[in-house]
């Protein structure tokens, strides 16, 4: 066994603390993974230190929300600057599983095929009471999906491959993403226009001007912090440590969980298989243990080594490869706007590792921020869209939470009457089924926007996504419906056969300022449609005999009709966008 890099212990609020960059050593590899060290870059600076001009939109931090955001806004054509503090990738599988809604969002970034020819799919898991197999779950899995529900991939992988497709992006628009390693924000300020940002990398410091500021800066946040923000909600006291370790197995890819294990009484593990072999396991400290003695290299081996005795692995070989340790939380910010600053990712929340909602939760932060923030930079929106970036975000927040705080309620308890209801449920769940579901760990999935302001009214259908819900994945003849999910506003027509289309409006939306195109999904034999569907895609949508869909740029439905009347579409698209010109 071998040192690892450590992180940290971290709270509620942040999570672990990766391990400072060194100004000599790279990380080491892991598996097929080699780190790369990025020189910082300083502009062109006028007297005094001031970079000329005004950049579109700044990001603060350069993980996996900000390069995400960055893409996204690339996809509308709008430039930013990525400040990041590291000179690196992240250290440690960090946030390692990614789920079917973020897939379709890295789709839309240019990045699926890396992470899915990497990344490794998997669709359910198990659960332990002791050492009898109390529960067994599978996510939702069907024909209609052209993506897994979950894929395990290190987080570091993750940055990697939407840092290579910036650098693809860059070399078609030089620009399009000036992503500054080794930077670190200083200082901030805002006014009516914009916001000043001090900076300093090894070469000096400097000063920049942006109309926006992305906080994506992480748990850690220096904006969340300078602007003297917090987070509240609720901290759990259970402490995690998370360990990687390099071991060849052949066990299956899923997620197995283990209660009260009697090689660790009193806690709960949990095991995942990711790339190159890497296994990370989290398990609980008891009360009274400490987190840094945890920590130490002998105490890491030593329980690792006997988690693996008991799991009938103990004689393969192994070793460390990161450590860290988590306590959960469910926190936000009250508001996800300030002015000129909005926050993303962990900077504007933090959500317990149990279901898998944190670093995804994040994903949909910058897919829903992304094209707002392009159709306000660019003048098409009026500001007040960021306030629905908040809204939805928060909201989405709080159905997130109820569902990770019951999974975390479960496996961490809080109290010692929670600890006994646990105790009964697991060691009935064996012998009653339906008990068995209180096990279920609630893994992440799309959130509807119930009160979004961007919705409008529309038709009741008898099935289909209601507005504010994202559009479900369906098998067309040939790909899928999330094929056309765009940096633009779809009028999706079901059985356009069926439906007479207001031909003004659809020409008025065609040739107005906002991104607009019209799709249509006919039944086979049909002609002059887009694409075609089995009878059971219009079942599944409520268009037995028609439906349109207005959908927003990030998928989700702005508004629905069993036919669109006279009139209605531009109303649509100017509440859905907060069109300046409406």
């Amino acid at each position: 066994m071998t040192n690892s890099p450590a992180a940290s212990p971290g709270d509620a609020a942040s999570g672990p603390v990766p391990p400072p960059a060194s100004a000599t050593e790279l990380p080491p590899s892991v598996g097929a993974f080699h780190y790369t060290r990025y020189e910082p870059r300083t502009p062109a600076l006028e007297p005094g230190g001031v970079e000329a001009g005004s950049h579109p939109v700044v990001i603060a931090g350069g993980g996996p929300v900000g390069m995400a955001l960055a893409l996204g806004l690339a996809n509308h054509g709008v430039r930013s600057v990525i400040l990041e503090a590291d000179d690196t990738v992240c250290v440690g599988s960090r946030a390692a599983c990614i789920s079917r809604r973020s897939l379709e969002i890295m789709e839309r970034l240019g990045v699926l095929r890396a992470f899915m020819d990497k990344g490794l799919p998997w669709t359910g898991g198990r659960s332990f009471y002791k050492t009898a197999e109390v529960f067994r779950f599978e996510m939702p899995n069907d024909e209609r999906q052209k993506l897994p529900p979950m894929i395990n991939l290190e987080q570091y992988y993750a940055e990697h491959y939407l840092l290579e497709e910036i650098l693809r992006r860059n070399e078609r628009t030089p620009g399009l993403v000036d992503i500054r390693w080794g930077t670190e924000l200083t200082g901030l300020s805002q006014d009516d226009e914009g916001v000043t940002l001090d900076v300093r990398n090894a070469e000096g410091a400097y000063r920049l001007r942006g109309q926006w500021l992305a906080a994506c800066d992480g748990g850690q946040s220096f904006v969340r912090k300078t602007m003297g923000l917090a987070l509240e909600g609720t901290g759990y006291e259970g402490r995690y440590v998370i360990i990687d370790i390099e071991l060849k197995s052949g066990h299956p890819t899923e997620r197995r969980a283990w209660f009260d294990p009697p090689w660790n009484p009193g806690s709960t593990v949990l095991m995942h298989r990711q790339p190159d072999d890497i296994w990370r396991i989290d398990y609980q400290l008891r009360p009274g243990q400490s987190t840094e003695e945890a920590l130490q290299p002998a105490a890491v081996a030593e329980f690792v080594q006997r988690h693996l005795d008991a799991i009938g692995e103990g004689h393969l070989p192994w070793k460390t490869v990161w450590t860290s340790v988590y306590r959960a939380g469910a926190m936000t910010l009250e508001s996800y706007r300030r002015g000129r600053v909005v926050f993303a990712g962990n900077a504007a929340h933090a959500m317990p590792i149990f279901g898998v909602r944190g670093l995804n939760s994040g994903f949909d932060d910058a897919d829903n921020l992304a094209w707002k923030l392009a159709f306000v930079a660019k003048g098409l929106s009026d500001a007040a869209l960021l306030d629905s970036y908040s809204q939805e975000r928060i909201e989405a927040f709080h159905v997130n939470a109820e569902n990770a705080m019951r999974s975390t309620e479960f496996m961490s308890p809080p109290s010692r009457g929670f600890d006994l209801l646990r105790e009964a449920a697991l060691s009935l769940s064996e012998a009653h089924r339906g008990i068995a579901q209180l096990i279920n760990p609630r893994q992440t999935q799309a959130v509807r926007y119930a009160a979004s302001p961007l919705s409008s009214d529309g038709d009741a259908l008898p099935a289909g996504p209601l507005p504010g819900e994202a559009m479900p994945e369906q098998q067309l003849e040939r790909g899928h419906l999330t094929d056309w999910i765009a940096p633009t506003f779809t009028l999706l027509v079901l059985r356009p056969d069926l439906v007479a289309l207001p031909a003004a409006d659809i020409e008025r939306a065609r040739k107005g300022a906002l991104p607009f195109v019209l799709r249509s999904i006919a039944s086979p034999g049909t002609d002059g449609a887009d694409a075609h569907a089995a009878p059971e895609v219009f079942e599944a949508l409520g268009a037995r005999d028609g439906a349109v869909y207005l959908l927003r740029p990030d998928g989700h439905v702005a508004a629905r009709w069993h036919r669109l009347p006279p009139g209605a579409l531009q109303p649509a698209l100017a509440r859905a966008a907060r069109e300046l010109s409406a």
